[in-house]
């Protein structure tokens, strides 16, 4: 089984959302950043590896947000709450960022695999917000 993780970045009541370029089928859909597991890295080392690569920022990963989602092709998604610690968000690997409230969260237009987790997600933001 190969793990995707995807990181929650949540900042004065607001979500960070990124907006795909790729693939054709996703492009223009939003989405928790973050990306496959590589081999010998833990969960959190790979989220804080391609957080940096894709905000250009640096994160402490936090508690498990949701239940897993199966992907198909032996994947299963993961998400975790991560804080900011340095660095200033910058789309590396998306075509756009924006920051989200919760009442925003069920209109977006997002991938199929992260919709699972706008339950958590809402719960989270108006805990915060």
């Amino acid at each position: 089984m190969q793990v995707v993780v995807a990181g929650a970045l949540i900042a004065d009541g607001a979500l960070l959302v990124a907006q795909r370029q790729r693939p054709p089928e996703l492009a223009g859909l939003w989405e928790l950043p973050g990306g496959k597991v590589a081999v010998g890295e833990s969960e959190p080392q790979a989220l804080v590896r391609e957080l940096r690569e894709e905000l250009g920022v640096d994160v402490v990963v936090g508690e498990r947000l949701g239940a897993d989602v199966g992907l198909g092709d032996g994947l299963v998604l993961r998400a975790y709450v991560v804080e900011q610690a340095g660095g200033t968000v910058h789309p590396h690997d998306h075509g756009a960022l924006r920051w989200i409230q919760a009442a925003e969260l069920a209109d977006l237009q997002w991938v199929p695999a992260d919709r699972a987790w706008i339950p958590a997600l809402a719960e989270r933001l108006n805990r915060r917000g």
